[in-house]
């Protein structure tokens, strides 16, 4: 299978400011079966923790996810740059992609790589096609919501439909746990118009916070993600109010992904509790919070 479009200057950060990507601990109970191999358990549930300062594809437009493809010699070139990173980064471009039960393998000759399908928003590109505009949207939408700016993992709740419109499955428990709205995400990462975050509700007080820290905590707290305001302005909802189906900044329409949290992942200062989103200092707030203790 050729290359539709050379990889180009592939820029991947993964790791924030806060410190390096955790591995989430084996919440499954199950022997090896820990949440960065699978990620989701079959619904819309995520494990996010793909933190990252710059994300550039530039000519990410191979002819799709197939083995074949990720054979190239294109990919090859790419992924023998930063194995570390681009394995990190195809856990969760696979995890969006492809379907539940279906994996995507690379072996440089000495190491495979297995990386495990979830969410299957993008069925074409999945199984070896050009990826659509409707494709690219969706899943440069899908790791724009799995980007966590402390690189810690928080489990969320992924709602929206995959690019030919099906409905990502949800479960009763799923709806009943995940009950705080949080954000909209959207963009396309393929063509360089960026990614793209709005809050799906009223901002954090200042005695609030999260390691979601994108959407609701204001201002661009997680480049590249620009913050684009209330997702009320600028989206459509579907017609149950669940979820919004399109999003429009900059004249263009994007297909989106909205996210639901736990109240349990909301930090309040003064809880006595010094958490990763909270600083040192004497107040009440996130910024300067006494549950940290004084600075210096």
């Amino acid at each position: 299978m050729k290359v539709t479009a050379l990889f180009g200057v592939i820029v991947l950060v993964l790791v924030g400011g806060c410190g390096p990507v955790e591995e989430p601990a084996n919440l499954s109970g199950e022997p090896g079966h820990t949440a960065v191999q699978a990620l989701e358990d079959g619904n819309g549930l995520a494990f996010n923790g793909l933190a990252f300062n710059g994300l550039a594809f530039n000519g990410l437009a191979f002819n799709g996810l197939a083995f074949n493809g990720l054979s190239s010699s294109s990919f090859s070139s790419w992924f023998q740059q930063r194995p570390a990173d681009a394995n990190l980064f195809m856990k969760y471009l696979i995890h969006c992609s492809v379907p539940a039960g279906q994996t995507r393998t690379y072996s440089n000759g000495s190491t495979t790589y297995v990386w495990n399908g979830g969410l299957g928003l993008a069925p074409a590109w999945s199984n070896g096609s050009p990826a659509t505009l409707e494709e690219q949207q969706t899943v440069s939408a899908c790791l724009a919501a799995l980007v966590n700016k402390y690189g810690r993992t928080v489990q969320i709740s992924v709602l929206g439909s995959n690019a030919w419109g099906q409905p990502i499955p949800t479960t009763a428990s799923e709806r009943n746990n995940f009950t705080l709205r949080e954000a909209c995400f959207f963009g396309n990462l393929f063509n360089g118009e960026g990614l793209f975050v709005g809050n799906d509700q009223g901002l954090f007080p200042p005695g609030q916070s999260s390691l979601r820290a994108c959407a609701l905590s204001g201002g661009n707290a997680c480049p590249p993600l620009t913050h684009i305001g209330s997702c009320h302005a600028r989206c459509q909802h579907d017609i149950s109010g669940s979820y919004f189906t399109r999003c429009t900044f900059n004249g263009v329409t994007y297909h989106p992904l909205t996210t639901r949290l736990r109240y349990q992942d909301i930090h309040t200062c003064g809880d006595g509790i010094c958490q990763p989103s909270e600083s040192c200092g004497n107040g009440m707030s996130a910024n300067s919070c006494r549950d940290c203790g004084s600075c210096g």
